[in-house]
């Protein structure tokens, strides 16, 4: 040991004899011979060998392979060891002796770390039936936090994750927040040209199915898995990135002449708190591709958004957006929506989910885009289903499948009796889901507050029995009264950044009665009566926005 401690400390130094200037009376020393030189290298080579040989041979030496053997071994090298050391006569020697030993035992650990490294890779490499082209291709079809591990396998694993076909798809939503602009500026790179889908932020439940109405929006006050969350992990400290994504999360997609964003097709956001609509509508422009933005929980005005959609998104096929402030966004102006119905006519599924709409608004996005297959305004405030009217006729009407008005406080008993009349009359053919249903009950005709939780004037029996195609839902309050409870959700609703959980129990109304044609007057295209003068006459009124800057905490 005493050996293989002091060998490099006592044979001279390559360097330290080229320094070393020749005495000017001796003549100079001849050059050695090639044979020379290669016999006392080898010789050299050799000698280490033999050294770390019989070093790493001491657990052989014990005569039995008994399960005391390594215990004995340690023993023996600590008495060796402490040999070596009373051998040293003063304290500094001592010191000395033991940094070497812990230097020495630190280079043989990373020596064997990086050639059992490499054994593994070669191992691979052998054993890996794939070529590379086609375990890319495997490594394709996984999702991103999958695919960071299988990165972290191996070297040839690692190689192969890194080409940007492993990214076309990057999924970065989780629980609680765990993702920062970091990570998401590195995936992005990684993928460049090749990205088509990004997924980022903070998604509270599965991926919603057609039809449903779940809310997304969602902070992480309201995480049922927070236990491992701290509210300091929302600053950033020394040292320490925080876990949270920032408003300029989205800026790689500008990068490099926009390499990334140009071809993105699909780009959803959930519950940045600090995304502002400034950075988001930069970021739309730069994504002329895109055909799915679903957008849940952002702080961003819904008119500056379908404005900055009309703008850049002309392919766009599928809008999901759900308001962070239930019931508070009235932004939205007609000639908004008449610019985006002239801008994007590919559109076939439209979801706008807590703003307050007004009837002339929604009758603009309806009838005007002629492809729409799919139509959500859940907890629409001012939705009375005056936009129903006339509907069918149209070629709206005729490819409408999902039709979903859940939790609209002011939809009326009397408009969705009429929309039925006429689906049993034999418009909207290819409709397939209806989701009517209100934990409040409807809305009466006369007065709102009145509100009706066993509706006798809507056939749904009828409707169920002669379209056995339809899914419908309409599940409301099986008993009345709970209006007050109503009031007391919509003012604690202003001082609050989460949207209004839907709940919902009860029982489907058993009554049949049909609305004879001479009551009705669903054909007759009239206002809802909620319409803002200044809208119907399409005159755009200077506007002053009420968007906040969201600092950390």
């Amino acid at each position: 040991m005493d050996t293989l401690l002091f060998h490099t400390a006592t044979a001279p130094s390559p360097s330290h004899m080229a320094n070393k200037r020749p005495c000017p009376s001796s003549p100079p020393p001849p050059p050695p011979s090639s044979a020379a030189s290669s016999s006392s290298s080898s010789s050299a080579f050799g000698q280490i060998d033999h050294l770390f040989d019989a070093f790493l041979s001491l657990g052989d030496s014990d005569s039995s392979p008994s399960s005391s053997s390594s215990p004995s071994r340690c023993h023996s090298i600590d008495l060796s060891f402490n040999r070596l050391l009373d051998s040293r006569d003063s304290d500094r020697d001592q010191a000395l002796l033991i940094d070497r030993a812990l230097r020495l035992g630190s280079a043989i650990t990373e020596a064997a770390q990086r050639s059992a490294r490499k054994r593994a890779t070669k191992h691979n490499s052998v054993s890996w039936a794939l070529p590379p082209d086609l375990t890319i291709k495997v490594f394709s079809m996984l999702d991103t936090q999958s695919l960071c591990y299988t990165a972290a396998t191996c070297s040839l694993f690692n190689k192969c994750a890194m080409d940007p076909l492993c990214y076309t798809n990057i999924d970065l939503t989780t629980v609680v927040p765990k993702v920062n602009n970091a990570v998401v500026s590195t995936m992005i790179q990684r993928a460049g040209r090749a990205l088509q889908s990004l997924k980022l932020g903070v998604v509270p439940g599965p991926t919603m199915s057609p039809g449903s109405s779940q809310p997304l929006v969602y902070t992480i006050r309201s995480s049922v898995d927070v236990s491992n969350f701290s509210w300091n992990d929302k600053k950033t400290r020394q040292g320490k990135e925080s876990p949270i994504l920032t408003r300029t999360c989205l800026s790689p997609l500008s990068a490099d002449g926009s390499a990334a964003g140009i071809l993105l097709r699909r780009l959803h956001l959930y519950n940045i708190e600090r995304m502002d609509s400034a950075s988001l509508c930069m970021a739309l422009s730069v994504c002329p591709s895109l055909v799915d933005l679903e957008i849940v929980g952002l702080h961003v005005e819904l008119r500056q958004l379908l404005t900055s959609v009309g703008l850049n998104c002309h392919l766009i096929e599928r809008l999901f957006f759900e308001s962070s402030k239930t019931g508070r966004d009235d932004s939205l102006k007609s000639p908004t929506c008449v610019e985006l119905v002239n801008n994007c006519p590919h559109l076939t599924s439209l979801s706008l989910r807590g703003f307050k709409l007004h009837d002339c608004k929604v009758r603009t996005l309806v009838k005007g885009f002629r492809k729409l297959r799919y139509v959500d305004f859940s907890t629409s405030y001012s939705i009375t289903g005056n936009f129903l009217r006339n509907l069918g006729s149209t070629s709206t009407g005729t490819l409408l499948e999902v039709l979903i008005l859940r939790d609209c406080m002011h939809l009326k008993e009397m408009e969705v009796s009429r929309f039925f009349s006429a689906v049993l009359a034999g418009d909207f053919k290819c409709l397939r889901h209806v989701d009517i249903s209100n934990k409040e009950g409807l809305a009466s005709e006369g007065d709102w507050y009145n509100r009706s939780y066993a509706s006798s004037v809507i056939p749904f029996k009828q409707v169920v029995e002669e379209r056995p195609d339809i899914c419908l839902l309409a599940d409301f309050p099986s008993e009345g009264g709970s209006f007050s409870e109503m009031e007391q959700i919509i003012d604690s609703d202003l001082n609050s950044e989460i949207g209004l959980p839907l709940h919902h129990n009860g029982h489907m109304s058993d009554s049949s009665l049909f609305i004879s044609s001479s009551e009705s007057s669903y054909n007759s295209d009239q206002g809802s009566g909620n319409e803002d003068s200044h809208d119907s006459s399409y005159v755009i009124y200077e506007e002053s926005s009420d968007e906040l800057d969201y600092f950390p905490i």
